[in-house]
């Protein structure tokens, strides 16, 4: 444990302003938190159901990759063949009806349906496991997972 106080003079004194405690800054509220430690950061999930451990951790840690997989299949292309005279009539009079905001398109960033299909994922697993037999499934996989852990 570091604990350490820090002073600020006042006056003639010195005042304590400041403690800092490690332990304290590295205390977590009471239940199940999940911490994924990788380089240049931490990420902490509180309260989380230890039967969905594995899967809100799998998640996280596949947010990056879903991030890049939707970025590339949502890169902007263009449908079919360059647009006609017609189209492009319609399209400025789309403008002049809405104004210059009709030419801004956008799109949610990747991050955004990432983190979206990940809490989605989470919702249908919490509703699957309402289901006794689902449950009792999960548990015989959590047992053949911790017997079998120490053989990897």
């Amino acid at each position: 444990m570091t604990s350490k106080t820090f002073y600020e003079k006042v006056g003639r004194r010195y005042v304590p302003v400041r403690e800092y405690d490690s332990d304290l800054m590295d205390a977590m509220p009471e239940g199940a938190h999940l911490v994924l430690v990788h380089p240049g950061g931490k990420s902490t999930r509180y309260n989380v159901d230890p039967n969905y451990a594995a899967m809100i951790a799998a998640g996280r840690i596949a947010e990056d990759t879903i991030s890049r997989a939707v970025m590339k299949a949502s890169d902007l292309r263009p449908r079919s063949a360059p647009i006609t005279e017609e189209q492009k009539a319609a399209w400025e009079h789309l403008v002049a009806v809405f104004g210059e905001s009709a030419k801004t398109l956008e799109w949610p960033s990747a991050r955004e349906t990432a983190e979206a299909a990940v809490a989605a994922m989470v919702q249908e697993a919490e509703q699957l496991m309402q289901h006794p037999t689902v449950k009792e499934a999960y548990d015989h996989f959590q047992l053949v997972c911790n017997l079998t852990k120490d053989h990897q």
